[in-house]
């Protein structure tokens, strides 16, 4: 465990279910705002938030965050607001209580939102799930208001991630935020907070803390939050408040750093230093002729099958007694109990590695998830995650294994392209990891389909998925049962197809393995893919390219371009055509090459058939906005591309027709 973990504390939320949702010290609804129709500071908005406000309290007893939310409907599309959506992550411990609600109508009366809250699933571009507290408020109408309020109750370690996001999607005319920091009388009394901001709107006073040691921040006029294609993490952009806690007076980052880097180092070298028991362990893993990679690649897949805790459901006090689980103290432990979290596993592959004779680190580093690193923040909990860095054959080689389905050589996307310390006695030193190829993550699209003389496609094809891909998909559906895991891939492969499409899963693909890829083999059924024109027909050759045909349309952009890591896809497809029929011309060959965006495309007549053949690879992290001009050409190109038509003569007509 990282030292700073110490601030961890037992999550007692129990007593909170019965705190009331702060709503005695809102401002009541002026006359003003009931018969209001516009405002002026957000021209054209279907809906604004009136007033907003968020209390944070990070004390010992438990973290928790209480929300409240008016809004005002101003047009017809406005009263979509009336469903709210109150997310959370899938399988974390976060608990939404006190949902309260109502429709305040203009003549000022009220109705209250009497029914239960229930949970769902929501599925959101790109294929981004997440669950959420669901509600409809009542008889909301355009000039209606309508409030809603709700406590968050935070998860263990949430005190890691403590700010206020002030950016909403709806303009907000004003805002009051609160924060009562962390205290704690005991060994940790020596703990303070302080803050920084991100964008906060002009003339906004930046936060203070009061005599009564509470943090607060009032704002006014907040811009409703753009958003964008493939634009860095909402968060990153948006007005918030970041708040560190820390023990350590020390203000020269360069110092700050160095003096973490040696209290994690110790704490890693305290786990992991059990050289004898490794070197016994490793004897059971590698034979005496393999090649340093080939002992690299056992060790890690030996790891890999060890039982991986953090991959598991959250087990209560019974299931934990039954299980007889003990605590790992050191990567001893970890091989004898054959268990462990996903950093003891990282640990007990860096112990292993080790006693094999090859050089190799412990690594912490930031993920962009959610935001970008900022080693000027001096917030050592922002290197959330663990890696390995073994140096092999002259290279750096970073490893993943105690993350499920990560292929040896690649860790999740989150951790490519980021800062962190490679961690040794001395002090460390500030890294960044590789990203990979676009080769590494492929989507291979193959397949097999006969055209009817009625124009309509069918037939079979197999997608298969590689690299972080793969694991992607492999991850999202860790926890869901076959007939989800059916369904999204069957999503999934629709969303190939830029019109409707009937898409049936015939196999059973490996979920399990992160070594092999994935593959999911469809039955495919596409009306009307081929048109007729006079009397001949017109075949399109942009049987997948759904992907890329909405992307980068708009003239403008705001923010910079960003991709989650590279991908390359590359289609193979053959189209048997009904007997009789016949090439009559097919579009010329495309390549373009924009050296960090590819594309080509290429149609070929095979007697009975039509191939094709169409690659798509980009290896942009995050580009300029001045670039995108160049970028949305370049998509513009394939667009074009896709849309080309091979021109069929079907059986009977004559060349003269």
């Amino acid at each position: 465990m990282k030292p700073l973990r110490w601030l961890f504390l037992p999550f007692v939320w129990c007593f909170l279910l019965s705190f009331a949702a702060a709503g005695d010290d809102h401002p009541p609804v002026s006359q003003d705002e009931l018969k209001m129709t516009s405002e002026p500071l957000a021209p054209g908005a279907a809906a604004i938030i009136l007033y907003r406000q968020v209390d944070r309290d990070d004390r010992q007893e438990a973290t928790h965050e209480m929300n409240f939310v008016r809004i005002k409907i101003l047009k017809e599309e406005g009263r979509k607001y009336a469903d709210v959506e109150i997310p959370y992550d899938k399988g974390s411990t976060t608990e939404i209580v006190n949902i309260q609600a109502r429709t305040i109508h203009a003549d000022g009366s009220i109705s209250e939102f009497k029914n239960k809250p229930f949970d769902k699933s929501v599925v959101k571009a790109k294929g981004v799930k997440y669950m959420a507290k669901t509600f409809t408020l009542p008889d909301v109408q355009v000039g209606s208001v309508i409030e809603y309020s709700y406590t968050l109750i935070l998860p263990e370690g949430a005190l890691y991630d403590s700010r206020w996001i002030l950016s909403d999607e709806l303009f907000t005319r004003r805002a009051k935020f609160s924060l009562k920091p962390f205290s704690y009388s005991g060994e940790f009394s020596s703990v303070r907070v302080r803050w920084s901001w991100h964008r906060l709107p002009p003339g906004t006073k930046e936060p203070e803390q009061g005599k009564d040691n509470v943090v607060r921040l009032e704002a006014q006029n907040i811009p409703a939050f753009q958003t964008e294609d493939y634009m860095p993490p909402a968060n990153e952009l948006k007005s918030r408040v970041d708040f560190i806690y820390t023990s350590d007076p020390e203000a020269d980052p360069a110092k700050y750093w160095r003096n973490r880097a040696k209290e994690f180092d110790s704490s890693v070298e305290n786990f992991a230093g059990r050289r004898k028991a490794m070197e016994q362990a490793v004897d059971q893993i590698v034979s005496a002729g393999d090649t340093p990679e080939i002992k690299l690649q056992k060790i890690y897949e030996r790891v890999q099958k060890l039982r991986n805790l953090s991959a598991e459901h959250d087990k209560t006090t019974r299931e934990q007694k039954r299980d007889k689980q003990k605590d790992n103290s050191n990567v001893e432990d970890v091989w004898k109990h054959g268990y462990g979290y996903s950093n003891q596993l990282n640990w007990l592959f860096l112990a292993l590695v080790r006693a094999a004779g090859i050089e190799a680190y412990p690594v912490y580093v930031a993920d962009r998830y959610h935001y970008f690193f900022d080693r000027g923040m001096m917030d050592a909990n922002k290197l959330d995650y663990d890696l390995v860095l073994v140096k092999f054959n002259g290279n750096d080689l970073y490893c993943d294994p105690g993350v499920a389905f990560t292929p040896f050589g690649l860790v999740m996307w989150p951790e490519t392209g980021v800062e962190g310390l490679r961690l040794d006695k001395e002090g460390g030193t500030w890294i960044t990891t590789p990203m990979p190829k676009s080769s590494s993550s492929q989507v291979l699209r193959r397949a097999n389909l006969t055209l009817a003389e009625n124009g309509d496609l069918e037939g079979t094809f197999t997608v298969t998925f590689t690299g972080l891909k793969a694991m992607e998909l492999r991850r999202e559906e860790h926890d869901d049962d076959d007939a989800d895991k059916k369904k999204t891939l069957e999503d999934e492969a629709k969303g190939y197809v830029p019109v409707a499409s009937e898409v049936e899963l015939t196999n059973k693909p490996d979920w399990i393995s992160s070594s092999t890829p994935l593959v999911a083999e469809f039955k495919l059924k596409v009306d009307g893919w081929a048109s007729a024109a006079g009397r001949k027909s017109m075949l399109p050759v942009g049987l997948f390219t759904a992907d890329e045909k909405n992307v980068f349309t708009h003239a403008d952009r705001v923010y910079p371009i960003y991709f989650e890591y590279p991908m390359e896809k590359n289609d193979d497809i053959t189209i048997a055509l009904p007997a009789g029929w016949q090439v009559s011309s097919l579009p010329k060959e495309t390549m373009q090459d924009g050296h960090v965006v590819l594309y080509s495309l290429k149609a070929e007549e095979n007697k009975t058939s039509v191939h094709i053949t169409r690659k798509f690879s980009s290896d942009i992290l995050l580009m300029d906005q001045k670039y995108y001009p160049a970028l949305r050409n370049f998509y513009e190109s394939v667009r074009t591309a896709d849309e080309e038509q091979v021109l069929l003569q079907p059986g009977g007509t004559t060349a003269s027709n």
